[in-house]
């Protein structure tokens, strides 16, 4: 048994032995790297799938050959959240000191690479955010390298490590760059388009204050900003590449597409002229929005990446779906101008759907048509294509209504300048008679006072003449007061209803002043702001002030009360007096006054009233809608 004993430990020891020496067929020779060279085949590979595991716990762990895992094609979403450690032997020939730069492959986030002696770490080196490692070899010895990898949030994270001769690492990053230089210039000049029609729409929302125009800028800016910093990814492995690469491309492409919904509903009017797309509409750009807050929540507080990807991929078959679906109603509605948006959406499905077929089949990039973002810088430059065309026929059809819109409004002015003419014939022997009736209502009325008065002096000339002489230059004042009152009513600046109540009432109360008779009014709360143009004013006033004067005149009254009030759409002016009240049978002691009242407002379409009751009253009618 001890014999026995012995014989398995000197096996155990053996084979212990065997498995720490690294077998000649794996280690890379620096001679055989002349420029640049792959080291897949000579590379082992080790899984932390808890990404937290430290270096020199790392080192006890079993690698496995790199060339023969599936971590050489694109890691699948499930696999971005693990960390990656490989682990390789390079063995220096010469004589010197010789400088390699190792490049593991695309998008990782952190990058560092550890001497190994054993199972200690002798040395480490910076994370290098271009990718580029850098590694000294002493001469002729051999140099164990453990490279430690944390991949960015992206499924196009691809493990194929490289390493360069120092000398040869400019000429290395012009052959990655030119690899992709097609389509990078393709990049720029679309985004060069982009520019031109950020300006020309900014220039029209400038011009015409048209809220469609800044939606579609601000849509053009974010397929801007998306296409100018891709193509500068591609040509990058900086941080900002990483993370436009990992959060920013998405959050511009569903910004963009935010914007683009906001145009399309208001450029098309979609709210009263298409309720069941705006509706449709609407809601997709409610379901972006909670994609996009969700996806940078997950982004930026979770490391659930399959969750983000899912989310990610979803939101963009059903934009597709949606976009079909947008498509289908459009082009059921046979209008010119939302055919023109729909042919534009065709275009980017069309071509998205190619975009995301390339990138599902993983179609290896050979040249520009093989890229999966060729087609879909496509489908932006025939959207804003056919969206251009729409702009076009939509300023065509509205300059064509507003040619028409003139025409008629021509034949409308040279209609009313014709009926001009006709009212200022009319208005010219208006004008005549309104003359003649303010003689008499006016003149007529003030030569009556001095007359009166006059007699009065005469009676009085021996006692008392001068203060009947004062009467006389009194009477003379009144005619200047209802001369102001003429300028007035034809003051248009006057034309309020406001403003021909107030002076209305300051006229009858200064009028009734040391008359011996109480001038009250009563006048409403719920009156009409409406205006009143000054041919009403006029007459309204002129009937006012001769109703004032029969009641100074001929009513013996002492109490007059101006009532104006409104029932619902009717205006109604009451003078009511409490003197002996008007005689139908002797109404040809009013003479022409009352003619001439019946007859103002009769021309102004007011009804006029004046019957007995506990005194004279005098009604005035109108409709308020009739103003």
């Amino acid at each position: 048994m001890k014999h026995s004993g012995t014989l398995w430990l000197l096996l155990l020891t053996c084979f212990s032995g065997f498995s720490q020496e690294t077998k000649d067929s794996i280690i890379i020779d620096s001679r055989d790297i002349k420029t640049f060279s792959s080291i897949l085949e000579k590379t082992l590979l080790f899984v932390d799938k808890t990404a937290a595991l430290p270096v020199e716990e790392v080192l006890q762990k079993p690698f496995f050959p790199l060339s023969k895992s599936v971590y050489t094609k694109p890691l699948p979403p499930g696999k971005v959240q693990s960390s990656y450690f490989l682990k390789f032997h390079i063995y220096n020939d010469a004589d010197t000191i010789q400088s390699f730069f190792l490049f593991p492959g695309s998008r990782f986030e952190k990058i560092e690479i550890y001497k190994i002696k054993g199972n200690v770490v002798l040395q480490s080196s910076l994370n290098d955010p271009r990718g580029f490692q850098k590694m000294l070899l002493a001469p002729k010895q051999r140099t164990t390298f453990l490279t430690y990898l944390k991949p960015i949030k992206n499924e196009n994270v691809i493990i194929n490590p490289e390493l360069v001769r120092a000398e040869f690492l400019d000429n290395f990053r012009l052959m990655m760059l030119y690899k992709r230089s097609e389509i990078t210039r393709f990049g720029y000049v679309m985004s060069g388009v982009l520019v031109m029609m950020i300006l020309f729409m900014l220039t029209n929302f400038v011009i015409s204050k048209k809220n469609e125009f800044l939606y579609n800028a601000m849509y053009s800016l974010c397929m801007f900003l998306l296409i100018y910093f891709n193509s500068f990814a591609l040509r990058s492995t900086s941080e900002f590449s990483n993370f436009f690469i990992s959060y920013l491309d998405f959050f511009l492409l569903v910004t963009g597409t935010i914007f683009y919904i906001a145009f399309t509903r208001s450029f098309l009017n979609t709210s009263t002229k298409y309720l069941y797309i705006d509706k449709l509409l609407k809601y997709s750009q409610v379901f972006l929005f909670i994609v996009l807050i969700s996806y940078t929540a997950l982004n930026f507080f979770t490391n659930l990446f399959p969750l983000q990807n899912l989310l990610e991929n979803t939101m963009k078959f059903l934009s597709l779906g949606l976009g079909l679906y947008f498509i289908v109603l459009a082009v059921k509605q046979k209008n010119r101008l939302l055919n023109y948006i729909a042919a534009g959406n065709a275009a980017l499905v069309f071509f998205s759907a190619i975009s995301l077929g390339l990138i599902i089949a993983e179609v290896k990039f050979v040249e520009i048509y093989y890229s999966s973002l060729f087609y879909y810088y496509l489908g932006i430059a025939f959207e804003l294509i056919f969206f251009l065309l729409g702009l076009t026929y939509k300023n065509r059809m509205e300059l064509i209504a507003k040619t028409r819109e003139q025409a008629v409004l021509k034949i409308q002015s040279e209609k009313q300048e014709y009926e001009t003419q006709i009212t200022i014939m009319k208005a010219q022997q208006e004008e005549r008679n309104r003359i003649s009736a303010d003689m008499h209502d006016d003149l007529g009325a003030g030569m009556t006072t001095i007359r009166l008065y006059s007699e009065l002096a005469r009676n009085k000339m021996g006692e008392n003449a001068i203060p009947e002489l004062e009467k006389i230059s009194s009477s003379a004042d009144e005619l200047l007061n209802k001369m102001n009152a003429i300028i007035w009513s034809m003051t248009s600046s006057n034309d309020t209803f406001g403003n021909m109540v107030a002076y209305i009432r300051s006229y009858a109360l200064e009028y009734f002043e040391n008359t011996g008779v109480n001038c009250r009014f009563n006048i409403a709360d719920n009156l009409p702001d409406i205006e009143v143009i000054g041919e009403i004013r006029r007459n309204i006033f002129l009937v006012i002030k001769e109703a004032l004067n029969n009641i100074l005149k001929h009513a013996k009254a002492t109490e007059v009360t101006i009532t104006l009030k409104r029932e619902q759409d009717v205006l109604t002016l009451y003078i009511q007096d409490n003197g002996v009240g008007i005689n139908p049978e002797k109404l040809r002691q009013f003479g022409n006054g009352l003619k001439n009242m019946k007859k103002r407002m009769a021309a102004i379409e007011i009804d006029f009233h004046i019957e007995n009751n506990n005194g004279t009253l005098i009604t005035l009618q109108r409709k308020v809608k009739s103003y």
